[in-house]
């Protein structure tokens, strides 16, 4: 309401406001992975983080469990068993990896890396082109934020502008830590028709942030 009621603004700004928390969802924690946060900060991602003595559940293998089997937490009845705190229909729903929603299965289920989702993709595959949609979205942010240059002070324009330029580095942190670090178990490629990871693992896991510029 502070910038302008001009709808040639108001509409591309309006969508990406409402469309931003799932491509969020894409990159940082997609098909219900979670709490895959770095250990000293929530910024970036950290899916190998060990700390000696640290309860297991505050650490992110604890909730993402891959290997080679495949990848997820077992909330079922034949596992931990929080699916029993919902109510009928939901859990009988969320309990089976036929009916359990794909935005949630990794929540639920230990799903195997070759298991066959609705898309026809395997769960590797999917995972793979959900990281990067959301990676493309935050792109497509970028642009069209730019072009929106004539309505917007200078001063404010320029300050979206940056913070969609960290969030575009950010997303691209976040999907290539992720897949390059849960490739090592699923054995599989990275699908050839998305964008290829522009860092080395061995980069990422040496970076720590100084939070003192992020407070």
């Amino acid at each position: 309401m502070t910038f302008t009621g001009d709808k040639n603004f108001i509409e591309p700004v309006k969508e990406m406001m409402l469309s931003s928390r799932e491509s969020v969802v894409k990159y940082m924690m997609p098909l219900g992975l979670h709490h895959l946060f770095a250990w000293g900060h929530h910024y970036g991602p950290e899916p190998w983080c060990e700390v000696p003595g640290a309860r297991p559940d505050w650490l992110p293998k604890y909730y993402h469990n891959a290997n080679e089997t495949g990848i997820g937490f077992d909330r079922t009845t034949s596992g931990s068993n929080a699916v029993s705190q919902y109510n009928s229909p939901l859990r009988e729903q969320f309990n089976d990896i036929g009916t359990c929603p794909e935005n949630l299965i990794l929540w639920f289920h230990h799903v195997p890396w070759n298991h066959g989702m609705k898309s026809g993709k395997s769960l590797w595959d999917e995972l793979c082109y959900t990281y990067d949609s959301g990676v493309q979205e935050v792109r497509d942010y970028q642009k069209t934020w730019d072009k929106l240059e004539k309505y917007v002070d200078a001063e404010r324009f320029g300050h979206v502008q940056s913070r969609l330029k960290i969030q575009s580095r950010d997303a691209v942190w976040w999907k290539d830590a992720c897949l390059l670090y849960f490739k090592q178990f699923s054995h599989m490629p990275i699908p050839y028709d998305i964008e290829r990871p522009v860092w080395e693992l061995e980069e990422l896991m040496k970076i720590k942030l100084d939070m003192t510029h992020h407070n």
